[in-house]
């Protein structure tokens, strides 16, 4: 959290959502390096040639992705969060490009692009045996049962949503602190479970109003089973950064806009450190009964707390 900290600019960030169709979703789960590894490039690359055309926002801007196969009700659900700083890097290199206030990009336009180069990948990868087949799909292996398979995805509206803009940098920051290293279920959804059973909390999105919040329960070797759906394979990146965020580029880059912007980046970045302090300590509260959380002890990484005991037995 710390490097991402030093990576914020003070600037307006987008989020974006890029999610796979039912139908691709069945050939992820089988093929899941390839499709999931395809879902990052595509959504990547779709976002950063809009942006750099004219005609939207013309400049070179950078991203960062995270992977998330799960619905709330743990089905097999892949689709992945892009958060993108409002602006990019002129042609030469020279200038930063702001995006208008509150909006990046037509996310119908990043559909229409993000389907076609996602199609393109994927029949590629079948055409270079990339991609297997079991069970109810082992018929995809013929290239034309596959082309058919394909062939309606081509006109349906593939979803790609673009969030509210985050409220600032130290917002940013407060969603990657929660959501970039997110399993499938979290301890505090979960309501009971024993030997049969296993009873948690999901959210019924098909509900417009009202309260979403409901209760299912599964069998424990089906909640097992779609548990271990999101397992990815080994050694697979799940959180990727590209574009003037890439690996290698990224801290050469960030200065240079950060000159550009004319911010001191010690001074930002004590601001957006205290920002989140300050955050931080107002939102905490006890995950069972909503009270405040008091701070008793305050030390640093690597640093061995005081012995001592609770306040409630000091008072005792």
């Amino acid at each position: 959290m710390q490097a991402r900290m030093e990576d914020l600019l003070p600037v307006e960030y987008f989020h974006v959502v890029f999610t796979l169709p039912s139908e691709i979703a069945d050939i992820a789960y089988q093929n899941k390096e390839a499709v999931y590894g395809l879902l990052f490039k595509a959504s990547a690359q779709t976002l950063q040639t809009i942006a750099a055309d004219p005609k939207h926002l013309g400049a070179k801007i950078g991203m960062t992705s995270v992977l998330h196969t799960w619905g709330s009700a743990m089905t097999h659900h892949p689709h992945v969060h892009v958060v993108v700083p409002g602006g990019g890097l002129s042609s030469d290199g020279q200038r930063w490009v702001a995006c208008r206030k509150g909006f990046l990009v037509s996310v119908k336009v990043l559909s229409r692009l993000f389907r076609r180069l996602f199609l393109e990948g994927l029949a590629k990868l079948h055409k270079e045996g990339k991609l297997a087949f079991f069970g109810n799909l082992s018929n995809l292996v013929d290239p034309d049962v596959f082309a058919s398979h394909l062939a309606p995805l081509r006109k349906t509206n593939w979803v790609v949503y673009a969030k509210q803009p985050f409220g600032g940098p130290e917002a940013v920051l407060a969603y990657l602190s929660r959501y970039t290293h997110r399993i499938a279920i979290s301890n505090h959804r979960l309501m009971s479970a024993d030997a049969k059973t296993v009873a948690f909390q999901w959210k019924d999105y098909r509900i417009n109003s009202g309260d979403r919040m409901k209760v299912m329960r599964l069998s424990t070797s089906e909640f097992i089973r779609r548990f271990l759906i999101h397992v990815l394979p080994s050694g697979f990146h799940r959180i990727r950064h590209t574009g003037f965020l890439a690996n290698g580029i990224r801290r050469n880059k960030i200065e240079m806009i950060r000159r550009l912007l004319d911010v001191d980046p010690d001074a930002d970045l004590k601001a957006d450190d205290d920002q989140c302090t300050d955050t931080n300590e107002k939102e905490q509260a006890c995950p069972k009964c909503g009270g405040a959380m008091i701070m008793i002890e305050t030390f640093k990484r690597g640093q061995t707390p005081k012995s001592r005991a609770p306040p409630w037995e000091d008072a005792a």
